[in-house]
Order: structure tokens, then sequence, then C-alpha cells
């Protein structure tokens, strides 16, 4: 039997090695993706990396007539958040214009007011700049600003800024109107993802007024795919979890009555 040679022979470390410079080479030598995984195996499947891209710009916004207020959605990326201020042991910074931000909800869902600051700006001018301000020092562990409007070079300097510093960047899409909202929707966008949520119907627990649920939607995802999901109600840990996941689950125990 003839043997390979030294020269011949690949071992596990040279494969790994290649496919890390291949992958470098594919992403512009860029440095390996730093994410967050949600811990939803269906979810962290659809994100290139196994979970939410660190370093980046993202959207969220409501649908139908949440869009004007983004309740869900600000549910929904308070508890991404908190979770990134306890990774990183750092505050938030949320930049908006008006004054309806409810502290106990944000707390309700993984954002506690002491890991919070608010940065009250007039108008979407004023947030982008804040926004890019934030996401430029490191002593942040991410910021979110409330606006209507993304103009795609700010959207861009906001990427760039999260990949020099590593500080995450989310907006909240606030709309007025229809028009407006199916006008910036078209807007191309260098986020790497854009997400859509609404409250959906909540399902009997067989104890009061059941389980709230969001649908949720990934509409975009630069390197990944489209999907929706519907999830629980995000909790005060900042974790959502699938509806699907219930049917594995003993019921609740009853209350007694008296």
């Amino acid at each position: 039997m003839i043997s390979a040679s030294p020269r011949m022979r690949a071992t596990t470390s040279d494969l790994a090695g290649l496919r890390q410079r291949i992958r470098a080479l594919e992403s512009g030598g860029a440095a390996p993706l730093r994410v967050l995984p949600f811990g939803l195996a269906a979810v962290d499947a659809a994100l290139p990396g196994g979970g939410l891209a660190l370093g980046a710009l993202h959207e969220v916004m409501g649908a139908g007539p949440d869009e004007e207020d983004g309740a869900v959605a600000a549910a929904f990326a308070a508890g991404i958040l908190g979770r990134l201020s306890r990774q990183r042991g750092a505050a938030i910074l949320w930049c908006c214009a008006g004054d309806d931000l409810y502290g106990p909800g944000l707390a309700g869902y993984g954002l506690p007011a002491q890991r919070l600051i608010l940065a009250r700006c007039r108008g979407d001018d004023e947030i982008l700049w804040a926004m890019e301000e934030g996401v430029r020092s490191a002593a942040l562990a991410a910021v979110l600003g409330e606006i209507g409007a993304l103009p795609p070079a700010a959207g861009r300097r906001l990427q760039l800024a999260g990949e020099a510093s590593g500080v995450t960047s989310f907006v909240l899409r606030r709309w007025r109107t229809g028009t407006a909202a199916a006008r910036q929707r078209a807007t191309p966008s260098a986020a790497a993802t854009r997400w859509r949520l609404a409250a959906a119907p909540s399902r009997d627990d067989g104890v009061g007024v059941g389980i709230p649920l969001w649908q949720v939607e990934l509409l975009r995802c630069r390197g990944g795919a489209p999907d929706s999901w519907l999830m629980e109600e995000g909790d005060a840990t900042g974790h959502v979890a699938l509806a699907a996941a219930l049917v594995d689950r003993p019921a609740a125990p009853r209350r007694r009555a008296g």
C-alpha cells in the first residue's frame, strides 16, 4: 500500500483553516460574524451565523394599525436590547422625539430603566445624528432610534460605524400615515435585517386571558432567508419562544376557586 506524503495529507485543522480563509474572502476579508442567538433553532437557522448580527444595523416595524405606534416592535426590540445590555455590562441609548415611551413596559420585556439612557430629540435628523454618535461609542451596548425616514446614506453610516465599534443599532420605524409607510417600506436599506411584528390572537391557557402571541416576520436578511413565526410574547428575561412549542408542554395547573 502506498502512503500519502506529508505534503499530501490534509489534517482537520488545515481544512478548518482553509474554510475560514474562504469565508473571509467571500465576505471581503471581514472578521467572523458575531451574533446574538435567539435560542430558537428555527429562527437562528434563518440568520447567517446562527443569530442576530452584532455591530450591525437592524430595522423593526409594526404592521397595520401598529405602524404608527410600533408597540409590539418596541417590545420585541426591548427584549433584544436588554439581553445585549446584560451581555456587555453597558447601557442602551434610546433616541426618540415623542414622550410615549413607557419605562415599566420596557422593564417587563427585559430592559430596566437603570440600563437605559433616553435622548429626547427634535425629529428624524437629530435622532439619526444622536444614533450615529452613540454607535461610535464603545461604552454603549446598543443604540435604538425611533424614526420615520431612513435615508440610504444615513443607514450606511450607521452600518459602517457599528462595524468599527461593535455597537449594534436598531431603527424602530414609526409612520404617521399609510402613504408614508408604503413609500418608506419600498426604500432600499443598509440594514442587515428587517423585521415586522403584529399582535396575534392569544392562545387559551385554561386559566385567564390566555398567552399573548406575536406574529414575527423576517422580511429581509442579508445572507439569509425571509421567514415568519408565531411567537409567545417576550418575558422579563428578554427571551421569546415559538408558540408551536406549547403543544409539547404539560397543561398549566388550574387554580382552585375560593
